[in-house]
């Protein structure tokens, strides 16, 4: 990471860029980033962030189940590991607010310009979203355009997904099943399919009374990878490399290396503390200048993108 992220705007994240497809997101996998395949080349697409109502008014907020407190700022691999996905209570309170409050979870899909800000990025080709969540109430999938959202008043393109308690529900939405909502009377229209030609973020919206809801984001992936049916399961692109990584105390062994390949070792504060190359002949990575913890690996090649988190002890 280039630069310091707080919770109030931002959820650091072990991450890498890659350039390429959307790779499903699993939180079972223990990954904190969502790999868009569309990164600008800053490395700042695909952190998980949580935002609230707090600018009008509004005094909710996110109760994370785990710590997210770190030495540089905060962190989600603790979330993560402890709820295999994103989760923790929307606890919403009105305050002085003239609408019903909210908190919202999300990711940005290009990451930041030169600016600070976030950059618009083309999702055509995602064909729209899959998503598998639980949450005490029908949250919103809402389409991020940035400083566009002024324009539209904030009526964003949004699919209204159903409540879902106990058991994770899966749900396939193409782009043109997004619409703004109805009560946006204004003279700027946009679609679904049009918001995705210059889509900002993807967020996860829970609106509602005065209350505690829970929720989990479990995964996430384009539409393209849910099943045929589009609603029951989302296919893991990932597990189609044959790569695979193994630790044998301070050496990190990889199988299934048929091309040259550039690894990253990631410490929990998002630095680079290991930068190697392997290929067919040279497929192992010596780790023991590092302290004991928690590093996520990152190996991007022609025909490898691969993520797996290691515990060094």
């Amino acid at each position: 990471m280039k630069h310091a992220i707080t919770l109030a705007t931002a959820i650091f994240a072990v991450s890498a860029a890659y350039a390429g497809t959307f790779q499903p997101w699993d939180g079972e996998e223990g990954i904190s980033q969502v790999n868009t395949g569309l990164d600008n080349g800053s490395e700042t697409s695909g952190y998980w962030f949580s935002y609230a109502d707090d600018g009008d008014g509004g005094e909710s907020k996110v109760n994370w189940p785990a710590d997210t407190r770190t030495e540089t700022g905060t962190s989600l691999d603790s979330v993560i590991t402890h709820c295999k996905g994103v989760c923790g209570v929307a606890s919403l309170s009105k305050g002085t607010l003239k609408y019903n409050p909210f908190v919202g979870i999300g990711f940005n899909i290009v990451g930041e310009g030169l600016d600070g800000d976030p950059e618009a990025g083309d999702a055509t080709d995602w064909g729209g979203l899959c998503i598998t969540y639980t949450s005490d109430i029908a949250p919103d999938l809402e389409l991020g355009l940035g400083a566009f959202d002024a324009t539209i008043e904030y009526a964003n393109p949004v699919f209204k997904l159903p409540k879902a308690t106990s058991t994770p529900v899966t749900k396939a939405i193409p782009w043109s099943k997004f619409t703004q909502p109805s009560w946006y009377t204004g003279a700027t229209k946009i679609s679904g399919p049009e918001a995705a030609k210059q889509l900002v973020a993807v967020k996860f919206k829970i609106q509602a009374v005065n209350g505690d809801y829970n929720f989990n984001i479990k995964k996430i992936a384009p539409f393209t990878a849910c099943d045929p049916e589009g609603s029951n399961a989302i296919k893991s692109i990932r597990n189609a490399s044959s790569v695979k990584a193994t630790l044998a105390g301070r050496t990190l062994n990889f199988m299934g290396i048929k091309s040259k390949a550039a690894v990253d070792i990631i410490n929990t504060q998002g630095q680079t503390v290991v930068r190697g190359t392997i290929d067919i002949t040279t497929a192992s990575l010596d780790l023991a200048s590092l302290d004991a913890g928690v590093y996520m690996i990152h190996v991007n090649g022609k025909n490898v993108n691969f993520a797996k988190k290691i515990i060094l002890k």
